[in-house]
C-alpha cells in the first residue's frame, strides 16, 4: 500500500511541475506493481501442498518421518517459493529438548510449471504428548521485491505419542476400609467369615455355600453370599494444576507423574483388575477441537507465523475422566488420555475431586498423584476417606521444606498410605512398600 501511495503522490508532483518524463515513470512503476501484485497472487493460489506422515502415533524414541510435496498447479513458472512446514515453538527451541528434528523443513525453490518439490525430515520424541505437525506455511512474491504474498498450504497434522510403561516389581496398594457400610460393584475376593446376604442357589453351588436355615425356611435351596476380602483396582486421581508444578524442576516433574500413573494403570490392567482416571489437566486433542483452525491469507509473515502458532488460553473447567472399569481395552485408552494431557490452571484438585466423587466406584482404591498438597487437597481426600472410599497417595517429588507439611496434612485427614516417588528410578518399586508403612513424619 505504502508503493501505491508513494506513486500517488509523485504524479501529483509531476502534474504539477508538468514533467512528462517523471509522470511516465510513474505510469510505468504503477503497472509495474498492479502486474506484479497479479502474478504474486497467481503464483501462490496455483500451488498445491501435501503432507504425509508414516505414523500418527509412536513411542518415546521413535522415529517418524514428515514428507511434504509441494505442486505448481499452473501454466505459469513460480520464480520463486520459500516452503516452511512448522513446528511447535516450545518443543524444538534451542533450550527444549522435546523433539528432535533431521533433514531439512525449510526450502527455497524455483516451480516450473507442472514441476513438483519433495521434502522430507524426520521427527524424533523424547517426551509424551500431542504435538501438532505443520502447517505448512509459503512465501512468494515479485521479482523485484515489491510485493510477497503468504499463504497456508496445508493443515497440520498430529503426533501422538504414548507416555513410556515402567515395569513394577509389584502392586501391593489396598488401603484400609473405613468403618461404615460400602455399596460395592465387584465381588472377586470373598470372605466366607462375613456374609453379606442369600440368594437363590444356583447349578454349581458347593455345599458349604448352602443357608440351610433359609432353605428350611422357604422350602427352596439358597446359597450364602459373602462379602469382598479386598480392594480390587484403583481410580487414578492426577492432580495437572500448574500451581502444583513449579517452574524449577518442570518438565521433568510433570512427566514422572504421568509415568507413575502409566505404570500403575498398567500394572493393574495385567492383573485384569478395574482401572480409571481422572484429571484435571487438559485434553489437547479437546483444546485443539474446540478451538478449531482459522484459513487465513496474510499480509505480512509475523501475522502468518502468530497465527498459525497461536495458543488460546483455556477457561474449560470440567475435568477428564476415564470413568473405572474392566476391559481389554481400559489400558489403552488411558494411556491415550495421559499422552494428551496439558497443564492447566483452572480446576483444582479440591474442584477435581468434588466433580467425580459421584463417579468412583466405593470397591476400588482411590489413588491420588500429587505434586503438593495444599489444605484443601487434603480436606478433599479426608473426605472421600469418611465417605467411605479406600484412598491412598503418591507425592511426586515433593521439596523437602514442603514434605512434613505434607504427610502432616494428609495424616490429620486420616490419610495414611502415604508413597513418596522423587526420580524415575525409584518408581518400579513404588508398590512394593508396605501398606500402611510409617513414614519419617507419621506420629507414633
Amino acid at each position: 500500500m505504502k508503493w501505491f501511495l508513494g506513486v500517488a503522490v509523485l504524479l501529483l508532483v509531476a502534474l504539477i511541475l508538468q514533467s512528462g518524463l517523471l509522470a511516465y515513470a510513474m505510469y510505468v512503476l504503477l503497472g509495474v506493481l498492479l502486474v506484479s501484485r497479479l502474478l504474486a497472487r497467481v503464483w501462490t493460489g496455483n500451488i498445491t501442498v501435501g503432507r504425509t506422515c508414516d505414523s500418527v502415533t509412536a513411542e518415546v524414541g521413535e522415529v517418524v518421518t514428515v514428507t511434504v510435496t509441494v505442486r505448481n498447479g499452473g501454466t505459469l513458472p513460480v520464480p520463486w517459493v520459500l516452503i516452511e512446514d512448522l513446528l511447535p515453538r516450545d518443543a524444538i527451541s534451542a533450550g527444549s529438548t522435546r523433539l528432535k528434528v533431521k533433514g531439512k523443513r525449510l526450502q527455497l525453490r524455483m516451480l516450473r510449471a507442472g514441476q513438483e518439490n519433495v521434502m522430507t525430515y524426520q521427527i524424533t520424541p523424547a517426551f509424551r504428548g500431542y504435538y501438532q505437525i505443520g502447517p505448512v506455511v509459503l512465501e512468494s512474491g515479485d521479482l523485484f521485491g515489491l510485493h510477497r504474498r503468504y499463504r497456508i498450504g496445508a493443515e497440520p497434522h498430529y503426533l501422538l505419542v504414548y507416555p513410556p510403561v515402567v515395569p513394577l516389581e509389584g502392586y501391593e496398594i489396598a488401603s484400609r476400609r473405613p468403618i461404615g457400610e460400602v455399596r460395592l460393584t465387584h465381588r472377586l475376593y470373598e470372605d466366607p467369615t462375613r456374609i453379606a446376604g442369600v440368594r437363590a442357589y444356583q447349578a454349581g453351588d458347593p455345599l458349604n455355600r448352602v443357608h440351610w436355615r433359609a432353605t428350611a425356611r422357604t422350602g427352596a435351596l439358597h446359597s450364602k453370599v459373602y462379602e469382598p476380602s479386598t480392594l480390587v483396582g484403583a481410580s487414578l486421581l492426577l492432580d495437572f494444576h500448574e500451581d502444583g508444578y513449579l517452574s524449577r524442576g518442570e518438565l521433568y516433574r510433570s512427566e514422572l507423574a504421568v509415568k507413575a500413573a502409566t505404570s500403575l494403570a498398567h500394572a493393574i490392567a495385567l492383573r485384569g483388575q478395574q482401572i480409571g482416571l481422572a484429571t484435571n489437566g487438559r485434553d489437547a486433542a479437546e483444546r485443539i477441537r474446540l478451538e478449531g483452525w482459522d484459513r487465513q491469507d496474510y499480509r505480512t509473515r509475523l501475522a502468518m507465523y502468530e497465527q498459525a502458532t497461536e495458543v488460546l488460553e483455556n477457561e474449560r473447567m470440567a475435568p477428564v475422566v476415564v470413568d473405572t472399569r474392566r476391559s481389554l481395552e481400559q489400558f489403552h485408552r488411558l494411556r491415550e488420555t495421559l499422552a494428551r494431557v496439558e497443564l492447566n490452571d483452572g480446576l483444582t484438585f479440591a474442584g477435581l475431586v468434588l466433580e467425580v466423587s459421584n463417579r468412583l466406584p466405593r470397591d476400588a482404591t482411590v489413588l491420588a498423584l500429587l505434586p503438593a498438597v495444599p489444605p484443601d487437597t487434603a480436606v478433599a481426600l479426608g473426605n472421600l476417606r469418611r465417605q467411605g472410599y479406600a484412598v491412598s497417595a503418591i507425592l511426586i517429588a515433593i521439596p523437602e521444606d514442603d514434605r512434613a507439611s505434607a504427610f502432616g496434612r494428609l495424616l490429620a485427614e486420616g490419610v495414611e498410605d502415604v508413597r513418596m516417588l522423587n526420580n524415575e528410578a525409584e518408581l518400579p518399586a513404588l508398590c512394593r512398600q508396605a501398606t500402611g508403612e510409617p513414614t519419617p513424619y507419621a506420629l507414633v
